[in-house]
């Protein structure tokens, strides 16, 4: 929910002597004022997170100026939007057209109820070539919803974020073309050692960017057998 609205869980804690950190989505204005008593950071630079995808899945789809994607992101949620941003921008900088949805909260929470959304926007925009979903859960159901629209896996260019087992089956049917994996096992094991390093020997919070490997067709087959273990 962002800074603000974690402040006060972070102060509480700390008033607690309990040591706090965080992972997945930072908060920033907390990291900085925090660092020295073990706020530290795990996870993708969200904008840049964002901003990478949508160049790179622009360049993979094979888009032109002019051509039209759709993006169903979360841009208006406080520092987590700051991903959606990233992608939005990358597809203005290229001259792509943007059909944009914000991802409702029962569609946040459970990606199942999203078809009737997803299928609502493609019939009202055909042309589309090309759909970034900001969430891992809407991009391991990028293949359910583009079946119920009545799409092949060569119709429409899938691109998300994260990796898992059924985001690897989507990727080998072609139903998903690119993802960045944010490596959320480091995003999890690495707090736990920022904690201890912290509680142990009081060491500042450490920042560390998780989001930089980009899975496709062509290297899925290496990662595979790790996203079925959770490790990927």
């Amino acid at each position: 929910p962002g800074d603000a609205a974690m402040r006060p869980i972070v102060l509480e804690a700390l008033s607690k002597g309990i040591v706090i950190t965080t992972m997945n989505t930072p908060l920033p204005d907390l990291e900085k004022e925090f660092k020295g008593d073990g706020f530290g950071y795990a996870g993708a630079d969200l904008y840049t997170a964002g901003y990478n995808l949508g160049a790179k899945g622009v360049e993979v789809c094979g888009l032109n100026a002019g051509d039209k994607a759709f993006v169903w992101g979360l841009a208006s949620m406080p520092n987590r939007g700051d991903r959606t941003k990233g992608a939005l921008d990358a597809l203005k900088d290229l001259d792509v057209e943007v059909v944009y949805q914000e991802i409702p909260d029962n569609v946040n929470s459970d990606a199942s109820q999203g078809t009737p959304m997803y299928v609502a926007t493609y019939s009202a925009n055909p042309d589309i070539k090309m759909a970034i979903t900001d969430h891992g859960g809407l991009t391991a159901s990028l293949p359910t919803y583009m079946k119920a629209a009545g799409h092949g896996p060569e119709a429409v260019c899938g691109a998300g974020f994260d990796l898992s087992e059924p985001i690897t089956k989507g990727i080998k049917e072609g139903y998903i073309d690119i993802v960045i994996d944010q490596q959320p096992f480091v995003e999890g094991y690495m707090p736990i050692i920022q904690l201890y390093l912290t509680t142990k020997y009081g060491m500042a919070g450490l920042n560390m960017d998780t989001g930089a490997a980009f899975v496709t067709a062509d290297n899925i087959d290496a990662v595979a057998p790790l996203a079925a273990q959770q490790i990927r």
